[in-house]
């Protein structure tokens, strides 16, 4: 995968991939997610965080993908990337089978493709103000743009904390590794399937933003 960040490009082959689940540093924000999944029959986590081994193979940067059913949905979350020495900070969508996560959500994470934005950024650039950087998330629903997610990595444990819990530096050293860093609640509405998704990343302090959007085409689930 053919990354940039500032004037520098990145190919990274990852070899592992981490997706951090339950990841709230407010334990009623915690609760309110468990909840929102509890509403579509998702069984609460026997410990908070976790985190899922998923293959490295799911990361994509493609704009439109293809899955099977209709009960999939994104997720905004924060793409941490270690390879080469160096830590990166990109965004990504736990895209996920939330009919498949009612039996297993471990299973559920693996079997559809995690979206990516094809922009890195420097770790240590904003590592003083992690807390402060913003996540919006958009679905198309009716022929409109609907905000669905919103809100700051503070709602989230700390990315250090994070990172070590999923023994990212550990990983790297077998190759490039990624983390999905836990996602917020939805808005308003539920969790839901939508025909179209878009995230959004931004720096408050210098305006920088990252973006990716895609589209899902559902495919028919034949028994």
């Amino acid at each position: 995968m053919r990354f940039t960040c500032a004037e520098s490009t990145l190919d990274l082959d990852f070899a592992h991939c981490v997706v951090a689940g339950w990841t709230g540093r407010n334990p009623d924000a915690i609760q309110h997610h468990i909840d929102e999944l509890a509403a579509i029959g998702v069984a609460p986590p026997s410990t908070v965080p976790l985190y899922y081994r998923v293959s490295a193979g799911l990361l994509t940067q493609a704009r439109s993908l293809q899955f099977v059913g209709e009960n999939t949905s994104g997720e905004v979350e924060p793409l941490v990337v270690r390879a080469g020495g160096k830590t990166y900070l990109g965004l990504a969508s736990d895209h996920t089978d939330r009919e498949l996560e009612a039996h297993s959500v471990a299973l559920s994470k693996q079997v559809c493709a995690k979206p990516c934005a094809s922009e890195l950024w420097d770790f240590e650039e904003v590592a003083d103000r992690l807390d402060a950087l913003e996540l919006r998330s958009w679905i198309k629903e009716n022929g409109d743009w609907v905000l669905y997610q919103e809100g700051t990595l503070s709602a989230m444990r700390p990315m250090a904390e994070l990172m070590e819990g999923a023994a990212l530096e550990a990983l790297s050293g077998k190759g490039p590794a990624a983390m999905l860093g836990g996602t917020l609640g939805v808005t308003s509405g539920g969790v839901r399937p939508a025909s179209e998704f878009r995230m959004e990343m931004r720096d408050p302090e210098t305006g920088r933003t990252i973006t990716h959007g895609y589209s899902i085409k559902t495919l028919p689930a034949v028994a």
